[in-house]
């Protein structure tokens, strides 16, 4: 888990200028599209629609982009087809990767990604070759100085969370995707403020790494990210603090 949380932590970090250069927006109208087409326009009745929503009003997409998007999805208006894929590989120090991808076209985004892995030292593998490391989840992170630990575990535990922990000074409530909107309900109503939340795939092992390998996964992480077909990119690895302070100190 600390590996996992390191990342979204960064990923916190640099939303904010995803957001700004519209990437950010992009890929959430995508997710508005794919959820809007699966279970119809309604929010109220399509539990992924109403989520894909929330994350893309925590990023300030305007409303306008929004109803859109779901136009698009519901076929109210013209929209591109995309497509769903998982794609699995390792990065330096046999660290596992998956992304979640949503594309219109698998013959240009499955070379781009295969070059992505190549270029940080990685490669991209088989389907199913790293996938039974991973557990799908939600995770929400929650500054430890910004509510009182009895609070959190009381609204989050009635709400359906499976395990609360606390890691680098953050509350990390996981729990089943099916609860996932309930609990960001939940902890929304009581002014809980997430530093990330996200539907995600949570590592079940991870890998220890040095400050050399971890500035290759960090950098590989990070390219992936920024594809713009990729969703969300989960690993199995973990960084030590001091490995982080050495990067940080780098960049």
């Amino acid at each position: 888990m600390a590996g996992h949380s390191k990342w979204a932590n960064i990923k916190h970090k640099k939303a904010a200028t995803d957001a700004k250069r519209g990437k950010a927006w992009s890929k959430l109208s995508k997710a508005i599209i794919v959820a809007a087409k699966a279970g119809g326009p309604d929010p109220d009745g399509n539990i992924r629609l109403r989520t894909a929503i929330q994350d893309a009003k925590a990023v300030s997409m305007p409303k306008e982009n929004i109803e859109r998007a779901i136009k698009k999805g519901s076929g109210e208006s013209g929209g591109d087809d995309y497509e769903e894929i998982i794609y699995e590989g390792y990065a330096a120090a046999g660290v596992a990767v998956m992304c979640d991808i949503l594309t219109d076209n698998r013959n240009r985004t499955a070379p781009e990604l295969r070059k992505l892995f190549e270029k940080g030292g990685g490669e991209m593998g088989r389907t199913g070759c790293v996938s039974y490391l991973f557990d799908r989840k939600g995770l929400f992170i929650v500054a430890c100085d910004s509510v009182d630990e009895e609070k959190v575990m009381e609204v989050a535990m009635e709400a359906g969370a499976e395990d609360i922990s606390i890691s680098d000074d953050n509350f990390e409530i996981v729990c089943d995707p099916n609860v996932y909107t309930l609990i960001g309900d939940a902890l929304d109503s009581a002014g809980i403020i997430c530093d990330s939340k996200q539907v995600t795939r949570i590592p079940q092992t991870t890998v220890d790494l040095d400050v050399d390998d971890a500035r290759k996964v960090l950098k590989l992480m990070e390219a992936l990210d920024d594809h713009d077909d990729v969703q969300s990119v989960s690993a199995n690895f973990n960084i030590s603090d001091e490995a982080l302070a050495v990067i940080g100190e780098e960049a």
